[in-house]
């Protein structure tokens, strides 16, 4: 079941991350930050710290993390229990600074300047570290 939530959330954070770009560009353009702007960037970020939740857990308990003798040679076993894991607090990580750091600025389009920024790298390292199913060796599916 916690396979299932987090493979399937990851869709909705990744939405939302898309989603929460997209704003920030419009709202450098447009020049204005209303509440709603801060609810799609919160959201965003509340979003993906319920997926490290998830994945942390998942981290304990599954077995495709292994730290058996030669785990760094087994493709599926350093992919999840090193780079999905770094990869992925890196950029909420990155998600949470740009949400924090606007969030002190007054100035909106420098706030939307800064979300962009840092909403931008952390959906970089996102697309990166997903476990994509084309990645044949690491076993994942869609959902």
């Amino acid at each position: 079941m916690l396979v299932h939530a987090h493979s399937g959330l990851r869709w909705v954070a990744l939405l939302l991350l898309i989603f929460a770009i997209y704003n920030a560009f419009s709202g450098v353009r447009s020049g204005s930050y209303s509440k709603k702007d801060k609810m799609v960037t919160l959201f965003t970020m509340v979003m993906f710290h319920i997926q490290l939740v998830l994945g942390l857990a998942l981290y304990f308990t599954s077995g495709k993390v292994n730290f058996s003798e030669n785990w760094m040679q087994i493709t599926q076993f350093r992919f999840y229990g090193l780079e999905h894991l770094v990869g992925m607090i890196l950029a909420i990580v990155f998600v949470t600074l740009g949400y924090s750091l606007a969030k002190r600025i007054d100035d909106p389009v420098k706030k939307h300047k800064k979300t962009l920024i840092y909403f931008t790298i952390g959906l970089f390292l996102v697309l990166i570290f997903i476990p994509w199913p084309f990645r044949v060796a690491l076993g994942a599916s869609w959902f």
